[in-house]
């Protein structure tokens, strides 16, 4: 089947699909197809120059086909996950795929050097292998993640594209900001005169059906109740929702749909493993870390760096070391600033600009 003038995108997480997307219906004349895996969070919808498709085998097989077929028939392919159905997907020489990837910067090991990957069969370290080589072109904001994507796809420096990450542009657009944190601020009702903490922990896959925070949730909220809201960010994943007993206190947003919406709302971030930092560094705003299974999460996940010392944030491992660290507001500004300005090298609020410039530039 002959090419078209069509970008088709395959989305897991959305952010940098969403913004590059944008672009692409800006700056192109590309029609677009976003197959869709795990539920689109930004307000796309299908239009004369945009189709959106569920793009899962066993849940919709024809819907999958169609995928294919888009696949088969576009110009510029973006992605934003491990997908291993491109270990069996060989693009034209005409066709560019792009790693989008879904953060913009790595605190856990993930790819080749995933420690799990030790009890994967031989077969499947290959079919990783197969995906990885797809990429013509892997999308970073600095010259670290570069590193870590080498270990992690095994890419060599031409794999490259260092037009920054298209999640970050929103940072830089003050006008957005402003409107997203009052829209966030009229949807919970939140108050003017508290401060507000984010408590957003990593997911873990034994909390798929229930979550556990280890957090002595009394204790905070007898401490810090007066002054203080606590957001509650748990992973979308998590089946039963929690059971707030202080609403007064905790306002659950994990069904917010806009996780950067919240960042800007925010005056602190508590978080373990999470990308978030990277972004929220941009803001230039305090961060703790409450890493309460750090030696587990060590051994089992593996760090690109040590922990301890590479977080831009001072560390917690009790409730009354936390709120120890809030009360007292003793935070390290500068660190945050060198923190954001290793991990945010080209992310400088038009990087879905370049991105599309660059690629299309090309194919032209």
């Amino acid at each position: 089947m002959p090419l078209r003038e069509k970008t088709t995108f395959v989305s897991s997480f959305g952010d940098n699909i969403y913004y590059t997307w944008q672009k692409v219906i800006e700056l192109t004349e590309h029609k677009t197809v976003i197959l869709n895996q795990n539920g689109l969070k930004n307000n796309i919808e299908n239009n004369d120059r945009t189709v959106i498709r569920t793009f899962h085998l066993l849940q919709r097989p024809f819907s999958f086909i169609s995928g294919i077929y888009h696949l088969a028939t576009s110009k510029v392919i973006f992605i934003d996950n491990y997908f291993g159905f491109l270990s069996a997907t060989n693009f034209r020489d005409q066709v560019r795929c792009i790693q989008l990837w879904h953060a913009n910067g790595a605190v856990k090991k993930f790819g080749l050097e995933d420690p799990s990957i030790q009890f994967r069969s031989e077969n499947a370290y290959k079919r990783f292998k197969k995906v990885y080589q797809r990429f013509h072109y892997v999308a970073v904001g600095s010259e670290k993640m570069e590193g870590i994507f080498k270990e992690a796809f095994d890419v060599n420096d031409e794999s490259f594209i260092r037009t920054g990450i298209p999640r970050t542009d929103i940072f830089y657009d003050r006008k957005t900001k402003n409107s997203s944190t009052q829209q966030v601020k009229d949807y919970f009702n939140l108050p003017d005169d508290k401060k507000i903490i984010l408590y957003a922990p990593t997911f873990r896959d034994s909390q798929l059906k229930q979550h556990s925070i280890k957090l002595n949730i009394n204790q905070l909220y007898q401490e810090l109740k007066d002054d203080y809201i606590l957001l509650l960010r748990l992973h979308p994943a998590i089946l039963k929702k929690y059971n707030n007993n202080y609403p007064d206190f905790i306002i659950d947003v994990s069904d917010y749909p806009e996780i950067n919406h919240l960042l800007f709302v925010s005056d602190y971030l508590i978080t373990d493993y999470s990308s978030i930092p990277f972004e929220y560094s941009l803001l230039n705003k305090p961060m703790i870390f409450y890493p309460y299974d750090l030696e587990e999460y060590r051994k089992t996940r593996g760090f690109w760096e040590d922990y301890e010392t590479s977080m831009p944030g001072p560390i917690a491992t009790t409730t009354s070391e936390l709120i120890d660290i809030i009360l007292k507001h003793q935070f390290d500004m500068g660190v945050i600033k060198q923190f954001s300005n290793e991990w945010n090298q080209f992310n400088h609020g038009n990087s879905s600009t370049k991105l599309i410039k660059r690629i299309y530039n090309e194919k032209s």
